[in-house]
């Protein structure tokens, strides 16, 4: 439960339910109402400030330190600085308190920069000029000082400062156009209008006589809902009540465009305006890299406490002979010895918790935030992800969330503007059975304007004739189009050629496609005007029709309807939508014939609508008009009693048609999927769509292949047979071949086994999902998963934008609680992005949206495979080498540490200098591994593009499974053994210097230390596969800085120190022969068993990733040994093997030609025949890809004979998915070619 819900209940019950209001009223021009009208309650609304920033001048310190602190790391080490300060430890407090003072202060000023950005965007804001009227007279003052009630005017490209209710413009028909690009990202220019009864009021006088009253909602962040009524008062007569709707409401942040002026009255200012209730953050979301670290962190929680423990037991075994626990040089006070034993020992343990808490690393979490966060600025600079088109880039919204996107399982993407274009184009439309295609070829004559192809009849008829109009003359009049410069179209739009240059804007780019392709028909849209709607027909006639009443779209619905008066006084409803909310309320028609169009042009993929009609009588007209006036005018359950409404307006239809438009598919959608796919990643379409378009879209872009078994789970099957007999019959399909198409050889282009595809619809999905009195809920779902896991593929139609987040839900808290991902461009997606562990919008024609409440915002779904396959991939491998190798630095640290307490009689001595305890993880061993977080790149960009199916080898966080972290604990501990008992032996017998001076206790800890800094860095220089300066100069400049810090730490006599026990200790060291050999000796044997491992792994078990590495080109290409004893019986001339490249068995154009290569001729021809494309010859042989591998007899034939006829390879571009055997050297840019035709007889 959030902390406004806790807030709203205390209000209610608390306050008493009859203080409690769900609505305000709003006195305009803050303006009692007349007497005897209502009472006059003036109620209290904050002002127009918007405060977006988080801290104050004053409570910035407590904040900020409250909100640090609530980390649990940072906490940790509080107490730990806490204990050393009140308690006798082995360690001085700075070592515990220095690194967490760094921590916090980095912290706090990154968050207060931040936060001083928005103080100064905020006052940049508040203190804007705002005109408003008062007493008649125009007035201007700063945007903070609005109230509610206040009468604003707003120019145009001014941006409106704060909620109004839209009172009049300059226009006469009271309207005015604002784009909202800062609220969702939309650019097209939207229509507002102005209240009935004071869109008249042109001037500031005017406005200021205005005596009403506005009710509405309480303040809610929902952009496109609005809920209200406006009480106009008149001197006697009773008040006139309109209702308010989203159409009469202008957002703050939104911007007036193409009007000059306009009247508003404030009803929501400062923090309750919409804009600043969408400030709120959404759920925070937590990568698996991130569960995984704390885990790791409780391990090692664990660990120190039984260090500290087993320490504290073994101190008093050890302390049990008297004179160890009292020698004769440190005899206790008779206050020591009479102190109670519990105490001392509890003492203890606290003290060798602090001696061991470096094992816990509270610079990694800081670490871990630099190297998200300037990693995020990778995607953002990515050129390959730029748009040229569109002009736009990705967006990074945060950045905790880059290692998710290398663990993803499951993509659920949107069908319409995710995968195609949103881009469309109107292709024909079917009229009483006869279809209609522009500019197409009709007997001979190609027809420029209109076209019908009789399907049935070839003349119409009059009646057929008088239903085509009107199919017509209803998709000109049925929709939400406005024509762009709508000033001119009197003069130049009157002709049907002129018509075609309207420029036609709609938030649906399917409307805006039907009324251009109406217009090519010979129907044209004019323009709104004074609430008539005007169309131009084919005989260059303007028809005015009055708009009456539009029945608004909404997904539910799925359709709109208008109605509308002709000149000649008849009155029509007209209603277009999608044919499954259509044709149940159709009575007459050609519905049959319409049915099988509208189905077959869903097969072809094409986005089909159904246009019905009917007459309406003046009474029952005027019936509607009371129903909807009565369900707008309500404050509660407006939605509902209109959709109660409409359902009763919208029946009796009569059927005239049907329309067909294309969504073409993105550029490089195909690809997209097959590379993901390959990638082991499942794909499911989630869409609105019917299913048969929808379906015809997944061959498209080759979800589905010709391969693909389809199963349906639809509610037409569920009518012929029961859900439960369908979700068996289904499961026995899918189970013959169980574990089949497992994640691990799953790539959805296997031609050996059965592939299946699952479609589902929306209503289908609810009887699945809907909770039953027999308990048997969850049994159906368990069955559907074990469905959906054993297909390549899921298509979801029909879906609901909450079934949409239900799906990804319902797979997202599966068993395997696999990574989830959800990419759509609609607000309709944003429940599933939300939802999902990944959330990522598309940039794209249907607002930004989804953009805005994403996780990440790409132009393009073609991007979302460099996202996942590339920077996925990077950033996972980083982040988890990073969290592993800071775990292991610090047993490295702090085991010798533990392991000297046995040669101190557990007296809490440190080992290392109280310099090097602070300053190992902050300055030392901190900046190599940032640096390797933020540049490694394991394998080349291209080879990541080019083999998807390496994304597999860290699926399932595969770095930070527990096998991983404890070969990474074991190698820490084996390190530390060596670095601590390798010292210990080198110094058994005391270790002279030439000067005669004995090594202490302190040169011993300083040779541990540096041994440990040289072998931990030296570990990750090995560990790094690509190289540049910036990594050599931070490696090698982070020992050089050792050497450096230790020579001035021990060189120098400082003052503020109150003991100088390091003085000439480094110089002593290093002054002495053994000291240097056994450095350099300890440090090899440290890093051997780490190399060694590597090698056999890579020989005996590599990963797609380590082979790959094996065979990635190198900067020169490498040279096979000359054999020029060797040469084809039909050679010119011999010719020693060079390099690999340079030949080609074949006679391709510009490759063997003139080489002096010979192809082989009978019987070597023939051996040599076994699909040569599909595997490829090196010193190595290694399973190929897609055919049949020689075996080892064969290979050493195929070696020679190879040999003798020169053969290699072509300088050509090489194909994705061909790659060299292990151990064959080929550059990059090389491809096997084709070997020539078999010669008959073979």
């Amino acid at each position: 439960m959030d902390c406004s819900l806790v807030r709203t209940l205390v209000h209610r019950y608390c306050a008493g339910e009859e203080n409690w209001v769900d609505s305000r009223t709003i006195y305009v021009g803050h303006k009692e109402p007349p007497p005897g009208a209502e009472a006059y309650i003036p109620q209290r609304y904050p002002d127009n400030r918007i405060v977006s920033s988080k801290y104050t001048f004053w409570n910035f310190i407590p904040k900020n330190l409250f909100e640090q602190f609530r980390r649990i790391a940072n906490f940790y080490f509080l107490i730990i600085f806490l204990v050393q300060l009140i308690i006798d430890t082995p360690t001085s407090p700075v070592t515990s308190g220095l690194p967490l003072f760094f921590v916090i202060t980095v912290t706090a000023i990154k968050q207060g920069y931040e936060d001083w950005l928005r103080h100064k965007a905020d006052n940049a804001m508040n203190q804007c000029p705002v005109h408003f009227i008062q007493h008649g007279k125009l007035v201007r003052k700063q945007s903070r000082k609005l109230r509610v009630g206040d009468i604003v005017m707003v120019k145009e490209d001014e941006t409106f400062p704060c909620d109004l209710i839209f009172l009049s413009s300059n226009r006469g028909d009271g309207t005015c156009h604002v784009t909202t690009a800062s609220l969702d990202g939309e650019s097209s220019h939207k229509t507002h209008y102005a209240v009935q009864d004071t869109k008249g009021f042109h001037t500031e006088e005017d406005v200021d006589r205005l005596h009403a009253t506005i009710e509405c909602e309480q303040p809610q962040p929902d952009l496109y809902k609005f809920v209200g009524r406006i009480n106009v008062y008149s001197d006697l007569n009773d008040p006139v009540v309109r209702p308010l709707g989203s159409e009469n409401l202008l957002l703050r942040g939104a911007t007036l465009k193409n009007t000059e002026k306009i009247f508003g009255v404030a009803i929501y200012t400062g923090m309750e305006t919409k804009m600043a209730l969408n400030y709120q953050s959404k759920s925070q979301k937590r990568s698996a890299v991130e569960k995984s670290m704390n885990v790791f962190l409780i391990v090692y929680l664990c660990i120190l406490v039984s260090k500290a423990l087993v320490n504290t037991v073994l101190k008093y075994v050890w302390q049990s002979e008297p004179f160890r626990d009292e020698p004769w040089y440190n005899q206790k006070t008779e206050s020591e010895r009479q102190r109670n034993l519990f105490l001392r020992a509890f003492t203890d343990f606290l003290a060798f918790m602090v001696l061991f808490n470096y094992i816990i690393p509270v610079s990694m979490y800081v670490t871990v935030e630099m190297q998200k966060f300037l990693g995020s600025y990778f995607i953002s600079w990515d050129e390959d992800m730029f748009d040229e088109e569109t002009g736009e880039g990705p967006l990074v919204n945060t950045s905790d969330l880059n290692e998710e996107l290398g663990q993803v399982e499951y993509i659920f993407t949107d069908k319409t503007g995710t995968l195609t274009e949103n881009n469309m184009a109107f292709k024909e439309c079917c009229i009483e059975g006869q279809v209609y295609v522009p500019h197409v070829i009709c007997n001979g004559q190609v027809l420029p304007d209109s076209s019908g192809i009789d399907m049935i009849d070839s003349s119409p008829g009059v009646s057929g004739r008088e239903r085509e109009e009107l199919f017509f003359r209803a998709l000109c009049l049925c929709h939400t189009v406005q024509v762009k410069d709508d000033d001119q179209v009197d003069g130049p739009r009157k002709s049907p050629d002129s018509g075609k240059s309207c420029v036609y804007i709609s938030s649906s780019p399917d409307e805006v496609a039907l009324v251009e392709g109406i217009q090519r028909l010979g129907f044209t849209y004019l323009r709104l005007k004074d609430n008539y709607m005007e169309i131009l027909n084919r005989n260059d006639d303007i028809e005015r029709f009055e708009l009456l009443e539009i029945l608004s779209f909404d997904s539910v619905r799925r359709r709109m309807s208008v109605i509308v008066r002709a000149a000649t006084g008849e009155i029509y409803l007209f209603c277009k939508g999608a044919d499954s909310s259509i044709f149940p309320r159709v009575t007459e028609g050609r519905v049959d014939q319409i049915r099988a169009r509208v189905e077959r042009n869903a097969v072809e993929g094409l986005r089909t609508l159904c246009v019905a009609y009917k007459s309406m009588a003046p009474e029952e007209y005027e019936g509607a008009c009371r129903l909807l006036q009565a369900a707008k005018v309500a404050l509660q359950d407006r939605e509902k009693k209109l959709a109660e409404a409409y359902e009763q307006i919208e029946r009796d239809l009569i059927l005239l048609g049907a329309t067909a438009v294309e969504d073409r598919l993105q550029e490089k959608a195909a690809d997209t999927i097959e590379a993901l796919q390959k990638a082991g990643i499942k794909v499911w379409v989630l869409t609105g769509d019917k299913m048969e378009t929808a379906a015809a879209t997944c061959y498209a872009c080759k979800l589905f292949r010709r391969n693909t078994q389809l199963l349906e789970l639809t509610t037409k099957r569920i009518e012929e047979q029961s859900l439960h007999d369908v979700l068996f019959e289904l499961s026995k399909t899918v189970l013959r071949c169980s574990g089949s198409l497992t994640r691990d050889n799953f790539s959805g282009l296997s031609a050996d086994m059965q592939d299946y595809g699952l479609i589902i619809d929306g209503a289908a999905l609810s009887l699945i999902m809907k909770p039953r009195e027999d308990g048997s809920s969850s049994n159906y779902r368990e069955l559907f998963l074990e469905i959906c896991r054993n297909c390549s593929a899921v298509l979801c139609c029909r879906m609901a934008p909450l079934q949409k987040a239900q799906i990804v839900k319902l797979i997202k808290f599966s068993k395997e609680h696999p990574i989830t991902l959800a990419i759509g461009d609609g607000a309709n997606d944003v429940s599933m992005i939300l939802e999902a562990h990944v959330g990522i919008g598309v940039i794209g024609k249907e607002g930004r949206h989804a953009a805005r409440n994403s996780d990440y915002a790409i132009p393009k779904f073609k991007h979302l495979k460099k996202m996942l396959l590339v920077h996925g991939h990077f950033y996972y491998i980083r982040i988890s080498e990073l969290v592993q190798y800071f775990f292991y630095k610090n047993v490295c640290f702090i085991f010798p540490q533990f392991l000297y307490q046995f040669f101190c009689g557990f007296s809490q001595q440190t080992l290392y200098d109280t310099a090097y305890l602070t300053l190992y993880n902050i300055s030392f061993t901190s900046l190599p591994i940032l640096l390797y977080s933020l540049m490694e790149q394991h394998v080349g960009i291209d080879v990541l593009k080019r083999d998807p199916s390496l994304y597999r080898d860290i699926a399932k966080n595969a770095l930070l499974r527990w096998r991983v972290f404890t070969y990474w604990t074991f190698l820490g501990l084996f390190d530390a053994l060596v670095f601590f008992f390798g010292a210990y032996f080198m110094f058994e017998n005391t270790v002279v210097t030439s000067g005669g001076q004995m090594f202490g206790n302190w040169t011993f800890g300083t040779l541990v230390f540096t041994v440990m800094v040289f072998t931990v860095t030296l570990k990750l220089a090995l560990d790094t596969h690509y190289w540049t300066w910036i990594n050599h100069f931070v490696i090698w400049g982070s020992l050089l800085f050792y050497i450096v810090f230790s020579l001035l730490w021990g060189g120098i006599i400082w003052p503020f120190l109150s003991y100088q026990r390091m003085y000439y200790v480094f110089m002593h060291m290093l002054s002495s022969g053994p000291a240097w050999l056994g450095i350099i000796l300890l440090i090899t044997v440290s890093l051997l068993p780490d190399v060694l491992k590597k090698v056999l792994c890579r020989q005996l078990w590599p990963t797609a990733t380590e082979r790959t590495q094996s065979s990635q080109p190198q900067e020169s290409v490498s040279r096979l040994v000359p054999l020029s004893s060797l040469q084809s019986a039909g050679a010119q001339s011999p010719r020693p093997l060079a390099a690999l490249g340079d030949f080609c068995l074949g006679r391709q154009a510009g490759c063997a030609r003139g080489r002096g290569a010979v192809p082989p001729t009978g019987p070597l021809r023939q051996l040599l025949w076994i699909q040569p494309e599909a595997w490829v010859l090196g010193p190595a042989q290694s399973p190929c890809h897609g055919g049949q591998c020689p075996g080892p007899a064969l290979q050493a034939v195929l070696a020679s004979a190879c040999a003798l006829v020169r053969l290699s390879w072509c300088p050509r571009r090489r194909s994705p998915g061909r790659r060299p055997l292990s151990g064959a050297s080929t550059p990059q840019s090389f491809v096997p070619c084709p070997w020539p035709p078999a010669p008959a007889g073979l």
